[in-house]
């Protein structure tokens, strides 16, 4: 397994996520959205796995601020998630070519 978790320390669901794998003693990579974004080949991959409405947390200051509910297209999306890594609604964890976006032990649990 390799297993990436995208996410932001102050997010309870991170925590979450990272105390999953801690405790049954799987390595996984950290990377804090406030830091660095996904790639647009990572979001690609999530993409496979995750509808990019998903993605989205509809509830951040920067969904808020952006004025976005309207927007349809996805391609403007996937633009705005590029340029805007806090619009993401986290924890992202990815498992090669898997991905789960917010807690999701039960879909975890499949892949050990």
């Amino acid at each position: 397994m390799n297993i990436q978790i995208f996410g932001v320390k102050k997010c309870f669901d991170t925590k979450k996520a990272e105390r999953y794998f801690k405790e049954r003693k799987i390595k996984y990579q950290f990377i804090d959205l406030n830091e660095k974004a996904l790639s647009k080949g990572e979001l690609e991959s999530v993409k496979r796995s995750v509808d990019i409405n998903d993605l989205v947390n509809i509830k951040s200051k920067e969904y808020k601020n952006l004025n976005i509910e309207h927007i349809r297209s996805s391609s403007v999306k996937e633009e705005l998630l590029l340029n805007n890594p806090k619009l993401y609604k986290t924890p992202i964890v990815r498992n090669g070519k898997q991905a789960t976006v917010g807690y999701a032990p039960d879909v975890w649990t499949n892949w050990e």
